[in-house]
């Protein structure tokens, strides 16, 4: 699952140095796992079958309060009856599978270039790890038509519409998802300055394709290193094959299974910021599959370019201090996420939360 790393900046260096003029190996071709792939400790907390992380019906009366509570309690949940067209979901898929399945030679030719988000490659958390992942992908950041005219040379603007359309919904879906979190604080859109007056500020957003290949020896190789995401809140769909698993300190990784027609909703780690904590941003990984390729289309909203992030100060007081500092903007938060290998909400923190 996650930009999940992103950033508004599609023009800075420095944040994804580390990863340029990489690309993954023609995964296909390997039957048995190379040493820069091969990982140790995945076992070291136990993982679990679970259908604890909860499922939530937009449509229930109670929407508002279930989905607060999994954001205070898991950082994520699955939601149903969200509004996004079954029709419009399965095409992105079909674009993701369509895409993945291309010739080796012809993914590359829309390889990330240098200071680039946009294209094929890695994913862009890579650069919290020094192993290689199990997986490859494909961000937009902005029209993805110069690049489908590269994959696609006869049936590019078929497919652009398409994917032009889930972006809409999304959109719509991760702007209504804030509202409802932030509103279940106690917070309107008139205590969020930079959202605008009527709270419909344009807020920034990657997309972002993945494809987790099977692989001859899973138990070795990750798709998808444990993180948290960048962003106030990511939505995820799933293909049918698992590998999606959330953490919960002191029990284990528990696996989130894909449901039919249903979105899997992150908590990012601008909105624990924005909650001052309250909200939990939640460590996540992808495991892959011995015969298997998993699919996911993520979309990463965040705050619009160039915007400071700190607690929201009608949730501060003398006995709940801002826990973090002013974030100057996403592209800052992305830098030192990467420089400390994914660790910056702990190095950010000020205070440790109160407990009751």
């Amino acid at each position: 699952m996650a930009p999940t790393a992103t950033a508004p900046d599609a023009h800075n260096p420095k944040t994804f140095d580390v990863i340029l003029g990489k690309v993954p190996d023609d995964f296909k071709s390997l039957h048995e796992i190379p040493e820069e792939y091969a990982w140790t400790n995945l076992n070291e907390h136990p993982s679990l079958d679970s259908d604890s992380v909860p499922i939530i019906d937009l449509n229930d009366p109670n929407a508002s309060q279930l989905i607060s509570h999994a954001c205070r309690t898991w950082g994520m949940f699955q939601l149903i009856n969200h509004g996004v067209p079954n029709n419009v979901v399965e095409d992105m898929e079909s674009v993701a599978q369509s895409l993945f399945s291309l010739p080796a030679e012809q993914k590359l030719k829309v390889a990330r270039g240098p200071g680039g988000i946009s294209g094929y490659g890695f994913h862009l958390i890579s650069a919290f790890s020094d192993k290689k992942l199990w997986s490859e992908c494909f961000t937009i950041l902005g029209s993805p038509l110069e690049h489908y005219a590269k994959l696609w040379p006869q049936g590019y603007t078929k497919i652009c519409s398409i994917t032009e359309e889930y972006d809409k919904e999304l959109g719509r879906l991760s702007s209504r998802l804030m509202w409802i979190m932030l509103a279940s604080l106690g917070i309107s859109k008139e205590d969020v300055k930079w959202s605008g007056p009527k709270g419909d500020n344009h807020e920034a957003h990657v997309l972002q394709l993945n494809s987790y290949p099977a692989c001859p020896d899973p138990d070795r190789a990750m798709g998808l290193v444990p993180h948290t995401d960048s962003t106030l809140v990511t939505i995820v769909h799933q293909s049918k094959i698992c590998g999606l698993q959330v953490f919960q300190e002191g029990t284990g990784w528990f696996t989130v299974p894909p449901v039919p027609g249903a979105m899997v909703v992150n908590v990012g780690d601008l909105m624990h910021i924005l909650s001052n904590g309250s909200y939990v941003s939640v460590l996540h990984r992808v495991l892959v599959n011995q015969t298997q390729q998993r699919l996911s289309v993520v979309y990463t909203y965040g705050p619009p370019e160039n915007v400071p992030i700190s607690p929201i100060p009608k949730l501060l007081s003398a006995s709940h201090p801002a826990l973090y500092p002013p974030v100057t903007n996403w592209s800052e938060y992305i830098d030192t996420k990467t420089k400390l290998k994914g660790k910056a909400l702990a190095s950010l923190r000020l205070y440790e939360p109160l407990t009751n």
